[in-house]
């Protein structure tokens, strides 16, 4: 056993405890494939992470990210939040504007020249749904089909089965519980506010790998809406998306287009340092 700096924080809110919990272990490295997913499984949030010496020259450091039932090549909000609680524990990026972080799926930048931080969405290949899964889907959401206006397959790591609803009311009103992990794998909704609303748009993940019955708030989906968004050309401005009304939360996800680098996109948000101390692994 080693006693190893713990940093437990809340991202994507303003308001601590009203985002999605993220749980840290900063000095990650020496601990085995077994040692972190035990760990994970133990604090039973969402994604448990995992900072280590980076292994690419180019990063300012590797992390690697648990559920509690298996290791993931790349999540959103886990990257925001172990950004967070890098720079927290003395953390000194090599550039003072853009962070690198090392995963799974490469390096993914996060830049804190913004009003809050921001990672570049990972490239998403985008599918169509097959008419299959998505009248499967429509029957058991409860959904008639002229209440889905979009959908596609989207795959940055997670692969995401996404409907696009009416408006954000009818997103708000599906019963999350009628699709469950595994069975139903990557189901996500999104649906639009009316113009004038302090969001533009509401979104659920209601079928999380983790075995909940919905994810919080979810930076990889969000990341992946809005690429889709941007190939489509609906991405023509700043927008802010909300995720985890149902569940009592107040996230906020702020996207945006890099006016610097044409077909880049960023996925903002805020994280507050809710626990901080050491822990025995």
């Amino acid at each position: 056993m080693t006693t190893r700096r713990f940093v437990q924080c809340d991202v994507f809110s303003s308001v601590p405890i009203k985002g999605n919990g993220l749980a840290v272990v900063v000095d990650g490295d020496g601990l085995s494939d077994r040692q972190m997913q035990e760990f994970a499984a133990w604090t039973n949030l969402a994604e448990t992470t995992f900072l280590q010496a980076p292994t690419d020259p180019q990063a300012d450091y590797k992390l690697r990210i648990f559920s509690p039932a298996r290791e993931m090549l790349f999540a959103g909000h886990p990257t925001l939040g172990s950004c967070a609680a890098w720079l927290h524990a003395g953390g000194v990026p090599k550039d003072a504007g853009i962070i690198q972080q090392e995963c799974a799926i490469g390096l993914v930048p996060i830049d804190m020249r913004g009003p809050v931080p921001a990672f570049v969405a990972p490239p998403t290949p985008i599918a169509p749904l097959p008419d299959a899964n998505r009248a499967r889907l429509i029957a058991a959401l409860g959904l008639d089909d002229s209440d889905v206006i979009r959908s596609a397959h989207l795959t940055n790591g997670p692969e995401w089965q996404v409907l696009e609803l009416k408006n954000a009311q009818a997103v708000l009103d599906v019963d999350a519980s009628n699709v469950r992990w595994p069975e139903y794998q990557g189901v996500s909704l999104i649906g639009a506010h009316a113009s004038g609303s302090d969001c533009d748009y509401e979104v659920r993940n209601v079928s999380p790998s983790s075995g909940m019955n919905e994810d919080p708030i979810t930076g990889s989906l969000n990341s992946a809406l809005a690429m889709w968004m941007h190939h489509e050309g609906r991405l023509t401005r700043d927008i802010v998306v909300a995720q985890g009304t149902c569940l009592g939360r107040l996230g906020r996800v702020y996207i945006s287009v890099d006016a610097q680098h044409p077909g880049r996109v960023l996925i903002g948000g805020e994280t507050r340092i809710v626990i901080e101390g050491t822990v025995q692994l």
